[in-house]
């Protein structure tokens, strides 16, 4: 049961990370790097309490962990050459995508993706409206209100992320009950 606790913990600190993330971003249009080791960090955790606990099967192989996270490292160092998203967006979105296997890996990618083109339309719509009357300054809003383009990546990056999870099970009974069955076994031995 030890395990199922680790895991909902690591899970629980990268989710309330991400939403940190974008909400940090919102407000300056930073993602402090911090967040990324954090997000790390929780996953390392999780994946060798699991897989020293003989719950490894949880994830893919740390081999395919580890080539996710590379893989959104150089989309996303590529979209960052490009000016499409900020460094900090990039460390965050290779740590975010270290949880997942590289089968997973488009899922989150589609997902961050699809929400930052959302985020783009709303950014699009208060340039053009200004609806928000003295926006907090450095905010993202008070800059696209002053003609700036930019999207808080951060936000897209959480969304992706989360719907990543729920993909990858984190949340299904097939996989939180795998943690029961597994403690069962273990005191019925």
């Amino acid at each position: 049961m030890i395990l199922l606790i680790i895991f909902l913990i690591c899970v629980f600190i990268t989710l309330v990370i991400g939403g940190l993330a974008g909400l940090s971003d919102i407000r300056s249009m930073t993602i402090p790097n911090s967040y990324s080791l954090y997000v790390m960090a929780a996953f390392f955790v999780a994946f060798g309490a699991l897989y020293l606990g003989g719950q490894g099967d949880v994830f893919g192989s740390f081999l395919s962990h580890i080539l996710s996270a590379s893989l959104a490292f150089v989309v996303t160092l590529g979209l960052f050459a490009m000016r499409v998203i900020g460094a900090g967006d990039s460390k965050f979105a290779t740590a975010c995508a270290l949880w997942f296997s590289v089968k997973l890996l488009l899922v989150f990618l589609f997902f961050m993706t699809l929400f930052g083109g959302v985020l783009g339309v709303v950014a699009l719509y208060i340039k053009r409206n200004k609806p928000f009357k003295n926006p907090a300054e450095g905010s993202w809003v008070a800059q696209v209100q002053g003609g700036a383009d930019k999207v808080p990546y951060g936000v897209a990056i959480s969304f992706g992320m989360l719907v990543a999870f729920i993909q990858a099970g984190y949340f299904s009974s097939d996989v939180l009950g795998s943690f029961v069955a597994s403690h069962m076994v273990e005191g019925g031995s």
